[in-house]
């Protein structure tokens, strides 16, 4: 997709809601016409009925005049209707590529990867229903009103038109003096949101450490500068409604005041009546400006939700339809990878080459920062590399449709996270819950007999994040998730980070069970306990492989290389001890020849 097609995804969407546009303006304009029907009356009561003395005029009038309220009313309700199903629109059209790329934002650490472009497109959505973009559509009906007041006077004609332009004149006053503190203020919004969301997350750590005082004051100044920017915009939007709300009930009057004056001058076309109709007419002729000014506030928040969808949107892309392949065998390629965090951040992995066979278990291991978490996630397809390619049974992992790989893919991450659901949810990926295929996955990690211990069993909700179940219980429900339905591949990254000897000994015969039925293990770890199922072994250091090939081998290699190091050790130190040797003779050696008479 070419960029100006990306930047123009929002503007199409809206694009198609033309008729909804069409038959909403053309309802507005109905209803803003009828609002001529208590001018109407008037004129008729005063010039028929008064003259004619009949009351039976009179309550044909007002039920004439009534009917024309009510179908006012009826075509406001189908105006509002008809926008706010534009609305539903909008939002089925938008919402599965707005959840894309805001996941996708997340999983590439860009911005955009929160729940607020979801907040901006429920803020489009329900500005299409909205006070402003509804007085809006009334703005053309006020050109009628203005013709009709140029057929009763030019005078009063004119003096509409300076008054409805002193009311642009305010309204691009206030767009210039509240947009830059609102949009300011929502951004500042935004921030503090983030970061209370943040410090909830992380609730434990913050008590635990006596965080909070200081935690709260950070979000206090965010908080603060929000509110410093709004009561800004807040005043400047006040001053300039004030200014708008004096014009338009000053108008009325002035006009008012005209009519007569050109009434006594005999240039006023029509009867006396003629000069209150001109005065109604002005007012409703400066209403959907007044309203719209009063509205603002909403029109800033519109434009400021469609700059930052129209943004993300542009820097993520829809993802291709992809062509539909078989389900993989396990055959696992790591071809030449160079990549680093998505952002064209330096490379963490660097030539990073091996291959496995359906079955095989590899063991991952390495000091801190050495890139084995970088290599889990292109290994499952999270991140994209550099260069090279990680490929299962010979298809590039990063762009196979992730729905359709994922039931052949396990992952347990290193941060453990859960879904707020039951414990069988979680373990079947919140997919259809085959209750036999959830009780295989928790026998295989020996969570079988804890969950059962529970009032609800497999029903038992969990909490946010899990909060409900402990570290270890976390990490094996997580495990359990990872071997539902016996995946292809299955990659786990400090799977035992938080198991006792039990757990570990359950990972190791889970390890073991699918292996024997196909199932090929990449397995990160810094613990000895999972070298006892593994058949290969990768070493890596800052990025780079060190080693590779089968266990035993890479393991004796290690030990000689340690060994050697060893020596070189001891032999440094016997050198250097012997040099110490040497100078402290040859110091002896001097101080007594300086003490020599």
């Amino acid at each position: 997709m070419k960029p100006q097609e990306k930047s123009g995804e929002l503007r199409q969407a809206v694009t198609t809601l033309h008729a909804c546009f069409v038959r909403a303006a053309w309802f507005s304009v109905c209803s803003s016409l009828l609002l001529l029907a208590p001018s109407a009356y008037m004129l008729e009561v005063y010039g028929r009925v008064v003259n004619s003395r009949s009351m039976l005029t009179l309550a044909m009038l007002t039920l004439l005049v009534l009917a024309a309220y009510c179908l006012m009313e009826v075509l406001d309700w189908a105006r509002a209707e008809v926008m706010y199903q534009a609305g539903q629109k909008l939002d089925r059209k938008m919402r599965d590529r707005v959840f894309a790329a805001v996941f996708e934002a997340g999983l590439k650490r860009l911005p955009g990867g929160t729940v607020q472009p979801l907040n901006d497109l429920r803020t489009l959505r329900e500005f299409l229903y909205s006070p402003p973009l509804l007085a809006l559509m009334e703005a053309p009906v006020s050109l009628v009103f203005l013709a009709l007041m140029f057929a009763i006077s030019p005078v009063l004609g004119w003096s509409a038109v300076v008054g409805s332009l002193l009311q642009v004149f305010v309204g691009w006053i206030n767009d210039r003096n509240t947009r830059p503190p609102l949009v300011a203020a929502n951004r500042c919004a935004i921030e503090a949101q983030q970061y209370a969301d943040a410090a909830l997350r992380n609730s434990q750590v913050i008590e635990s450490m006596g965080m909070l005082r200081d935690v709260h004051r950070r979000w206090i100044a965010r908080r603060r500068d929000f509110l410093q920017r709004e009561a800004l915009a807040s005043d400047g939007a006040g001053a300039c409604q004030a200014v708008s709300r004096f014009l338009q009930v000053t108008m009325g009057s002035l006009l008012l005041g005209l009519g007569a004056w050109l009434l006594l001058k005999n240039p006023l076309n029509g009867n006396a009546a003629m000069m209150v109709v001109g005065s109604i007419l002005g007012g409703r002729a400066l209403a959907p400006l007044v309203q719209l000014l009063a509205q603002w506030r909403m029109v800033v928040n519109a434009c400021d939700a469609w700059q930052r969808l129209d943004s993300l949107l542009g820097a993520i892309a829809p993802r291709p339809d992809a062509m539909s392949l078989p389900p993989p065998k396990g055959a696992l390629q790591v071809e030449n990878l160079v990549a680093g965090a998505p952002g064209n951040g330096p490379a963490i992995l660097k030539n990073v080459a091996f291959a496995l066979a359906p079955g095989e278990v590899l063991a991952v291991v390495g000091p801190s920062a050495a890139g084995k978490t970088t290599l889990a996630r292109l290994i499952v397809g999270l991140w994209p590399a550099a260069s090279g390619k990680v490929r299962l049974d010979g298809a590039d992992v990063f762009t196979w449709d992730k729905s359709e790989l994922g039931p052949h893919i396990g992952y347990l991450p290193q941060d453990v996270e859960l879904i707020d659901g039951t414990l069988a949810e979680n373990i079947a990926r919140f997919g259809e819950v085959r209750p036999s295929k959830v009780k295989a996955a928790a026998l295989a990690v020996d969570l079988h007999a804890s969950i059962t211990s529970l009032p609800l069993g497999y029903d038992s909700p969990i909490g946010p994040e899990g909060a409900v179940l402990s570290g270890g219980q976390r990490q094996r429900v997580a495990l359990a998730r990872a071997i539902y339905g016996e995946p292809a591949l299955v990659v786990l990254d400090e799977p035992n980070s938080s198991l006792d000897d039990a757990g570990d000994a359950a990972l190791a015969s889970t390890i073991l069970n699918l292996k024997a039925r196909g199932t090929t293990f990449v397995v990160m770890t810094h613990r000895t306990s999972v070298l006892a199922v593994a058949d290969k072994m990768l070493v890596l250091c800052d990025g780079t492989m060190q080693a590779f090939g089968a266990r035993d081998e890479v393991l004796a290699s290690l030990r000689q290389a340690n060994e050697q190091a060893a020596d070189r050790m001891r032999k440094a130190e016997g050198s250097l001890a012997s040099k110490r040797r040497d100078a402290g003779n040859a110091a002896g050696i001097a101080l007594q020849a300086h003490t020599l008479p």
